[in-house]
Order: C-alpha cells, then sequence, then structure tokens
C-alpha cells in the first residue's frame, strides 16, 4: 500500500528544518564557548582576543551564522527562528557542565517545554514561501509599512549604542540584549533576501544590474549588522551569565525577527486559523520554557518537607 506524497509546494521544508536544528545546537555552545574563554583569559590577565577556548566559541558562532543563513532559504522565518531555542538547552546543559552553572528541576523543565513548543512549531508551520522572486521581494522592501519599521529600528538602535549602552549597559543586561535584538531584523531578513536575489545576479540587462545592487546593498547590511551583534554579544557576556543573556537574548530576537518577517515576508498568510493559534501555543510554551531555564539559575528547590 503506497501513500501518495503531498505536493513539494505544501510539503514541510524538511531540509531547512534539519538545517536549522543543526545551526540551533552549534549556536548553543558559542556562548558558553565564548565566556569560559573570557573567564580564563580574565585569570591570567590577558586578553579574551589570545584565548584558544574563545575562539572556538567565535567559530562556532561563523559556522551557525552559515547554517542559518542557509536554513532561511530553504524554510520560512517563523519556523527557523523558534527553533533556535534548542540552541538554549543545548547551551544550558553545556554551561552545566563547561562553566558550572547549576541546571535544577526547574531548568529541566524548562528543556522539555523546549523540545515540546519546538515540535509543535514545526508540525504547524507555514507550507510554503509568500516571496519567491526578486521583483516580490523588491516590491515588499519598498512598501510604507516595511520602511517605516526600518526607520524606527534604525533610530532606536543610534538611541541605544549613542547614549544608553556607555551608560546603563554593564548594569543592565536588556540593553545589549535590546541592541542585538534590533539588529536580528536586519540580519533574518537580508540573510533569507540574498537568496532570493542570488538567482538573478548572473542575469543579462539592467534587470542583471539591479540585482546586483540589491544584491550588495543586502550583503552589506548582513555584514554589519552581525558585526555589531558579535561586538555587543561579547561585551554583554563580560559582565552576565551566559545562560543568563542567551535566554533572555532568544525571546526577545525571536519576537523582533517574527515581527519584521511578518511585516516584510507576510509568511502568516500562508497558515490556517488552526495553525496560527498552534504556533503562537508553541512559541508561547518555547518562550515559558526560556524562562524557566533562566530562573533555575537562581532559584532554589527542595523536596524535603520544612520542619520546626
Amino acid at each position: 500500500m503506497t501513500v501518495d506524497s503531498e505536493p513539494s509546494g505544501v510539503s514541510l521544508p524538511v531540509a531547512g528544518i534539519v538545517t536549522a536544528v543543526v545551526s540551533s545546537f552549534i549556536n548553543g555552545s558559542t556562548f558558553v564557548l565564548q565566556k569560559k574563554g573570557i573567564l580564563r583569559s580574565r585569570d591570567r590577565g590577558s586578553s579574551y582576543l589570545t584565548d584558544v577556548v574563545w575562539w572556538t566559541g567565535t567559530l562556532s558562532m561563523i559556522v551557525g551564522q552559515i547554517g542559518n543563513f542557509l536554513a532561511y532559504n530553504v524554510a520560512p522565518a517563523v519556523i527557523v527562528t523558534p527553533l533556535g531555542a534548542l540552541g538554549v538547552l543545548f547551551g544550558a546543559v553545556l554551561a552545566s557542565w563547561i562553566l558550572k552553572e547549576h541546571l535544577n528541576i526547574l531548568g529541566k523543565l524548562g528543556c522539555v517545554l523546549c523540545c515540546c513548543g519546538s515540535v509543535v512549531l514545526i508540525i504547524h508551520a507555514p507550507k510554503e514561501e509568500t516571496i519567491t522572486s526578486r521583483l516580490e521581494l523588491e516590491e515588499r522592501l519598498s512598501d510604507p509599512v516595511s520602511v517605516l519599521y526600518v526607520l524606527l529600528v534604525v533610530l532606536l538602535l543610534v538611541i541605544l549604542i549613542g547614549w544608553i549602552a556607555p551608560v546603563h549597559g554593564t548594569s543592565n543586561i536588556m540593553v545589549y540584549v535590546a541592541i542585538c535584538s534590533l539588529l536580528g531584523s536586519f540580519t533574518v531578513p537580508s540573510s533569507k533576501g540574498l537568496g532570493l536575489v542570488a538567482q538573478d545576479i548572473l542575469g543579462e540587462g539592467p534587470s542583471g544590474s539591479r540585482a546586483l545592487a540589491l544584491f550588495l546593498g543586502l550583503l552589506g547590511t548582513l555584514a554589519v549588522s552581525i558585526l555589531i551583534q558579535f561586538f555587543f554579544i561579547n561585551k554583554a557576556l563580560e559582565s552576565f551569565s551566559s545562560n543568563m543573556f542567551e535566554a533572555i537574548y532568544y525571546v526577545t530576537f525571536t519576537s523582533t525577527v517574527i515581527l519584521a518577517s511578518a511585516l516584510l515576508f507576510k509568511e502568516w498568510t500562508a497558515l490556517t486559523l488552526t495553525d496560527s493559534l498552534a504556533m503562537l501555543c508553541g512559541l508561547t510554551t518555547v518562550c515559558v520554557g526560556v524562562v524557566l531555564l533562566r530562573i533555575s539559575q537562581e532559584a532554589l528547590i527542595t523536596w524535603k518537607k520544612k520542619t520546626d
């Protein structure tokens, strides 16, 4: 007995999901290894730029970003980004082993919720892309709502980087988290846009020139965004716990990326009402799991009954 397969346009993007999962695990090791390198160099009284472990974490970040780039070009952003929760899970386990950051029952429950939420997201993910060509991308980029959103994000980044970060960055983790998360509004759409434009670069005539100009613009935006994120991630790791930063960063980064993708790529329009509600529930489950991972770093839990 055979079962007819679904048309390619409505099947789950298996390649994108697998790539996203693998990239999430690689990215999960990034913060832990970089934090370990920073602590090792601090004990030696030298710069972390000379530490092998820190460079291993940096290499993991590069590999993970390449994996994310591939995943965003074969699967919708509204599924690739939430799957980053698996990286938070792996990072928490790795931190308990390498950094000796204790993972109690709350943390383990958070890991379970991250896995369950991720499964729900995969099952109910959009089955098709809403933008499949460079011309559609150009139309979405010129949309007034998208332009207004980009200008607002740039304004917030200028205020955060220029005025707030120098004063409150080392005392309030949300400053660095906000900067890195807002930059996700550029890195993810740029990654996805590069894949759409690349196929037209070799075209002849004016369309080929326009495609090349758009490709270079997206590539420049992606490079600048990643470099700024890289700088402020390391600034955050110098002052805060890797688990705490990664957990909060995941929730805010996911929120900003999904918002940016909803405005630009409108991937939510490919979902039914049932799938939309299921994805919201899955995302909520993942976020609760991440919060539990964060709380577990400070909570003290005992199963013994208190006696007089």
